[in-house]
């Protein structure tokens, strides 16, 4: 999939934030990945991989696609703050289990705070896709929800959210 859509739809809502919020000049980046964390956290707990101990089912497909996709808007933001983009690589078939590719991703994100470089951006990326595939979401799935969630975003700033 051509990501350069998103990351040009995802730069746009970055501007149009920071401008609602006098943040041009601020460094937001660990602010970003604080919310990375958060929402990789909200993300988990809709699909209570995790979870042993409850026999409570996992939220609908489209709650955990619409999660995964709050993840994705911060992944590409972080990577426009430090002027990185993520070209896209085939998905590997992998027989992790999402408890496993969640911690994954945690590690990975780690990396990426202590050491935001292309090489740690494009494995976060990378992680985070094979996430959304193993979750059972294709490219245009989480493509489509994304334009549905920049949407919202930007309704929800209109509205002073």
């Amino acid at each position: 999939m051509d990501w350069s859509s998103l990351f040009s739809m995802q730069k746009k809502l970055d501007s149009y934030i920071e401008s609602n919020h006098q943040l041009e000049n601020k460094d937001v980046f660990h602010d970003k990945y604080l919310a990375l964390l958060v929402e990789l956290g909200e993300l988990a707990n809709e699909t209570r991989c995790f979870k042993f101990w409850s026999n409570k089912p996992r939220s609908s497909d489209s709650v955990v696609l619409e999660e995964y996709v709050d993840g994705i808007h911060f992944i590409l933001s972080l990577g426009i703050e430090k002027g990185l983009y993520y070209h896209s690589i085939e998905l590997e078939n992998t027989s992790v289990s999402e408890t496993e590719q969640f911690n994954s991703i945690f590690e990975l994100c780690v990396k990426f705070n202590n050491n935001p470089v292309q090489e740690n951006y494009d494995r976060l990326f990378y992680n985070y896709l094979l996430l959304g595939q193993i979750l059972g979401f294709t490219e245009v799935d989480i493509q489509d929800a994304y334009f549905k969630k920049n949407e919202i975003n930007y309704e929800r700033q209109n509205q002073g959210y």
